[in-house]
């Protein structure tokens, strides 16, 4: 193997966290190194679950450093397997157990196998003499690799009947109750047997208290309900009720309003103007006009005062206006009466859709708002069902 460099160690890592057993074994090795390949066996444990590359490296060096003992070498093949180098990882733990003895990581080595293509290998080490001097737990793993080593081979009934055995229980609660009972619905499922499946997910569900199975993401797959813990982003646009206009779905005033405007431009005639905002520029606030002196006829105000003729109306246009804003009023309130059914008629299910109420409220091109009407949105009530329905 080729020189591998030292990776650091905080000062935290120290020789009391190893087991003592595996401090036992390397008592044979000089102090210095002793305590050197402790501390990385001890980082490589810490390291394995959050950066397995990381941790690999550790044991690496650790075994660099203590390549005849057996507990290094299974802790390098065991971090190995954890950072998905197979092969590495399988040679490891074959020299651990030539070094040791005994049945080793069966169950680890015959997923390995697996890994590597090879399911056929890892039925053979599930039927070895080796097996007999297991217990249960590695057992119960040595059989949820073979069942799917068997699914690897298309033989998906035989790997849901050799996980049949008295351990499938659902009211047991073993160490490996979970693990085995997310096996089992993953072999039905694979055998096109859904309901058993999703009823074998709620099992491991129940039983994996400590989180080591993705149980509760099956069953929202195959129910198509969502966790009920998921985490839900809003973007800032799904926050902010009156944002710019760009930023929302166009309700159905906006699109009226662009039609008008479309209307105009090719007519090539101006939209109307606001007889209301005309009379606002015409009209000299209150606190301009001179009051009149008691002595002497009224003042008038001067001419600079007079509106001119690009910044507001002539007094008879200006009387124009305000008959038209007058007239265009009473034509929509007598529109009114004469259209609105009598309170109390409307049925529970007769709400008026969108195209009625816009209707009721639009007018035609060039119509003039009632003066002290509130303006009515149609678009309201679907752009609030719209944000409701987002997530």
């Amino acid at each position: 193997m080729a020189r591998v460099s030292e990776p650091p160690l905080s000062d935290d890592i120290t020789t009391a966290s190893l087991d003592p057993e595996v401090r036992r074994d390397l008592r044979g090795l000089q102090k210095d190194t002793a305590n050197s390949v402790a501390r990385h066996l001890v980082a490589a444990g810490m390291l394995v679950d959050e950066d397995p590359g990381l941790a690999l490296e550790h044991a690496r060096f650790a075994r660099t450093r203590a390549s005849r003992i057996a507990v290094v070498r299974e802790a390098a093949g065991i971090t190995a397997y954890h950072a998905g180098e197979w092969a590495e990882a399988l040679g490891e733990l074959r020299a651990a157990r030539r070094m040791g003895g005994g049945p080793g990581h069966l169950a680890v080595m015959a997923d390995i196998e697996r890994a590597l293509g090879r399911p056929e290998r890892a039925l053979d080490l599930s039927r070895g003499p080796e097996v007999r001097e297991l217990d249960r737990a590695e057992s119960i793993e040595l059989l949820i690799v073979a069942a799917g080593a068997r699914r690897d081979l298309g033989e998906l009934d035989a790997a849901v009947i050799s996980l049949q055995v008295p351990e499938l229980d659902p009211a047991r609660r073993d160490p490996w109750s979970a693990r085995l009972f997310y096996a089992h619905a993953d072999n039905l499922l694979a055998s096109g047997r859904e309901s058993d499946a999703l009823e074998w997910f709620v099992n491991a569900a129940n039983a994996d208290v400590d989180g080591d199975t993705d149980a509760d993401l099956r069953i929202a797959e195959l129910t198509g309900e969502s966790l009920p813990d998921e985490d839900i982003e809003f973007g800032p646009e799904e926050f902010d009720e009156f944002g710019d206009a760009t930023e929302r779905e166009p309700g159905p005033q906006d699109l009226r309003r662009e039609e008008s405007a479309d209307a105009d431009a090719e007519s090539g005639e101006e939209p109307p103007e606001d007889p209301d905002r005309q009379l606002e520029e015409t009209t000299a606030p209150a606190d301009e006009v001179e009051a009149p002196e008691e002595s002497g006829p009224a003042s008038v105000p001067p001419a600079e005062q007079e509106p001119k003729a690009d910044e507001g109306l002539r007094d008879g246009e200006l009387a124009e206006s305000v008959d038209e804003a007058e007239g265009g009023a009473d034509g929509a309130a007598e529109a009114e009466d004469t259209a609105a059914p009598p309170a109390g008629s409307a049925g529970e299910h007769d709400a008026p859709g969108e195209d009625t109420v816009g209707e009721a409220v639009k007018g035609e091109a060039g119509e003039v708002p009632v003066e002290g009407a509130e303006p009515v949105d149609p678009s309201g009530d679907v752009r609030d069902s719209v944000r409701d329905s987002r997530p």
